[in-house]
């Protein structure tokens, strides 16, 4: 295996997965901590960078999602999951939930032109990011970091 073989990085049952899952869970977690500093500190400039962050770590959601099953599908031919793995689909689809839920919060009150996001969003995002930060842990076991997978 050639580490700049082009067919090897396309076509690996799951390396796609591994690479992609880092964008929404980074653009998720900063689009919070831009929206916990806008509601402190007051600013629309920070609102309309957690705004823009969590749409987007909301769309890329979704090819993660996919990439995921199909590592499912492709690297254990779809049998039965159980254990961590498991785990980690069922957090996994929780996650996402969650981030399209926030994303839609945020959304939805940028079309009524509210000024003020409503309250209760914020424990619904430090819930989010808890799930987002465990379903990362249970993959990094999954994919060897952080431990044998």
């Amino acid at each position: 295996m050639h580490p700049f073989d082009i067919k090897t990085v396309l076509f690996a049952k799951h390396a796609q997965h591994v690479v992609l899952i880092h964008f929404p869970i980074a653009l998720f977690i900063i689009g919070v901590l831009f929206d916990f500093l806008a509601q402190w500190k007051k600013q629309r400039v920070l609102a309309a960078a957690a705004y823009y962050n969590l749409l987007v770590a909301a769309i890329a959601t979704v090819p993660v999602v996919v990439t995921g099953i199909l590592a499912w599908q492709w690297e254990l031919e779809g049998q039965k999951l159980k254990g961590i793995l498991l785990m980690h689909l069922v957090m996994g689809c929780l996650s996402t939930v969650l981030i399209w839920v926030v994303c839609f919060i945020h959304t939805r009150t940028r079309r009524k032109q509210q000024e003020v996001l409503p309250g209760y969003r914020l424990p619904i995002e430090a819930v989010a990011v808890v799930i987002v930060a465990l379903t990362g842990h249970l993959g990094g076991f999954l994919s060897g970091v952080n431990g044998p997978g």
